[in-house]
């Protein structure tokens, strides 16, 4: 058993080949599923969502994908699996909060309701095991400090879906050859200029929302990076996405948040996980 504590959550960019048999943390947090999309990675976030205990799991958005469901009708099996999945977890006393984001917009209006044993808030408060406040938020509310950027043309035009097609296609040959996930997109984006400065961008104007009310650090989701930074006593936190990284942010028992990838691989990173993800997808690649 691996619970939060243990050596691998203490030991940045360690992998493994098989996921643990449970990862017990205090709070779990994930986002941009984006079930009804093609490119979810549903089978990995089944056996991720199997593997977990907490008591608390937060949904940072875009957890359904209603764009994509308007444009092209897609809902496998997988897809409904993850729902009932997160209605068990629910009905097991795991407490589900629902944060809404722009790709599943039309569910903030049920801001304060629950959605069967599942709670729904446009924004949530958390504090944390060592008493820091926490902001959770998807996000998008900062696109409006990326005026007309990359991060906006890019997330929304046929580019983006030409990279997504890219991915999916370059680990369909991963896979016949026996070799691991390894996300050809987020490499892609993460050596383009303007998409760095973007989220740069992003990551700036969210921490200083969170500090204009408040609050130690914010958790957020949005921009498909996955990110553990401080700068200036502030602390950011992105959960990444089902759709790329496959990636999780995790509290320990002792207050501590960790950055978890999730496919065929498991690997923690405590630091610098933008970088470390970059280069260990690297590692896999070559």
């Amino acid at each position: 058993m691996t619970d939060a504590t243990s050596p691998a959550m203490q030991a940045p960019h360690r992998a493994s080949k098989h996921p643990s048999p449970l990862i017990n943390s205090r709070t779990i947090w994930i986002s941009d599923l984006h079930l009804g999309n093609r490119d979810c990675k549903a089978q990995y976030l089944l056996r991720f969502l199997d593997d977990i205990q907490c008591d608390t799991l937060y949904l940072v958005g875009d957890v359904i994908d209603f764009w994509a469901l308007k444009k092209r009708f897609c809902w496998p099996a997988e897809h409904y699996q993850v729902m009932l999945k997160l209605y068990e977890l629910a009905g097991r006393g795991v407490r589900v909060i629902y944060v809404p984001g722009n790709h599943d917009e039309p569910m903030r209006r049920f801001d304060g309701d629950l959605f069967g044993p599942i709670e729904i808030a446009e924004e949530h408060e958390y504090q944390s095991a060592d008493g820091r406040r926490w902001l959770i938020m998807h996000g998008d509310a900062m696109d409006a400090y990326i005026n007309l950027s990359w991060i906006t043309r890019f997330g929304g035009d046929l580019a983006y879906e030409l990279l997504l097609f890219i991915n999916r296609w370059s680990n369909r040959f991963r896979r016949w050859f026996g070799r691991p996930y390894f996300s050809l997109a987020g490499l892609i984006k993460s050596n383009i200029k303007g998409a760095r400065a973007a989220i740069e961008t992003y990551q700036t104007e969210a921490m200083e929302e969170a500090r204009r009310r408040g609050f130690d650090g914010v958790i957020c989701g949005h921009t498909h990076a996955a990110a553990l930074l401080e700068q200036n006593g502030m602390h950011y936190a992105n959960t990444g996405d089902w759709i790329e990284s496959c990636t999780a942010l995790l509290e320990d028992h002792q207050g501590q948040i960790h950055l978890l990838h999730y496919s065929d691989q498991v690997q923690w990173h405590t630091s610098a996980p933008e970088e470390a993800l970059a280069s260990s997808e690297t590692a896999q690649a070559a």
